[in-house]
């Protein structure tokens, strides 16, 4: 059975990298931005869309039928509820990217998608609004790394503090493709933590650092905030997946290896 048109909403960093997968399965493929020309060059010109979610007058630019995948923050809530009205078919696949910033800190133990989330987040509460209402599959994404987005450039621009708090992390490849999985497999209205479910303390992270790589971090310091643990088990379980970029610290080797080999 051929594959309805998916369409990016919002095709940023994350979103090139689900357009580049999902051609390579061939499928037929739309990125949107507020600017295609200036954002979109990774796609072809005929996939470009203009798209804002606060201007209904784009949202017919928007294939009927269409698969969606929807990158940036659902807000305004009430634009957002109307703008899914019009795009969402009772036949269309959609995922809605979040974040994990969406559970609590503080939490002992491993987080999982039985946790609550905060629905004080203006964000989270619009994802959930979504999701009960429209059947959408809510990805909550951990932070992201890859090609472009370097965990020791985030070291290097002094932008993390050498702490004991633990960090939730994933790689963009692995991301793009369990988002394509999703569409196909996830039960409308599902709910999926994405993580590489190995979390790591920022001490450990900068260690890694210097030692392999000779790179300046940050003086150590204390912290009441221990962060998160998040569980990956449910979306490698439920999608059969095994990733691509399962180790950080191989990831990040490869990635600054990369980098050092470059002319």
């Amino acid at each position: 059975m051929a594959h309805a048109p998916l369409v990016i909403l919002g095709a940023g960093y994350t979103g090139r990298f689900i357009y580049r997968a999902a051609r390579r399965r061939r499928r037929l493929v739309f990125a949107t931005s507020r600017d295609p020309d200036a954002h979109l060059t990774f796609a072809q010109p005929d996939h470009r869309i203009f798209f804002d979610l606060r201007e209904p007058d784009t949202w017919t630019q928007i294939p009927p039928t269409s698969d969606i995948v929807w990158c940036f923050p659902a807000l305004p809530q009430d634009v957002a509820g109307t703008f899914a009205q019009h795009a969402i078919d009772r036949d269309s696949r959609f995922v809605l990217l979040g974040s994990t910033s969406a559970y609590r800190s503080g939490r002992p133990g491993l987080i999982d998608e039985r946790v609550p989330v905060n629905r004080s987040l203006p964000r989270v509460s619009s994802e959930e609004y979504l999701r009960t209402t429209f059947g959408a599959t809510v990805l909550r994404l951990s932070g992201l790394y890859g090609p472009g987005r370097h965990v020791f450039d985030w070291i290097r621009n002094g932008k993390i503090k050498n702490t004991t708090k633990y960090v939730n992390l994933i790689h963009i490849e692995d991301v793009a493709e369990l988002c394509l999985l999703a569409l196909q497999h996830a039960a409308p209205g599902s709910t999926y933590i994405v993580s590489d479910g190995h979390p790591r303390s920022w001490a450990d992270i900068c260690r890694f650092a210097a030692e392999h790589f000779q790179i300046a971090v940050p003086q150590a310091t204390a912290t009441r905030d221990a962060g998160k643990r998040l569980s990956a088990r449910k979306v490698l379980s439920d999608f059969n997946y095994r990733l691509k970029h399962p180790d950080l610290f191989t990831a990040l080797g490869e990635l600054e290896s990369t980098r050092s080999s470059r002319p």
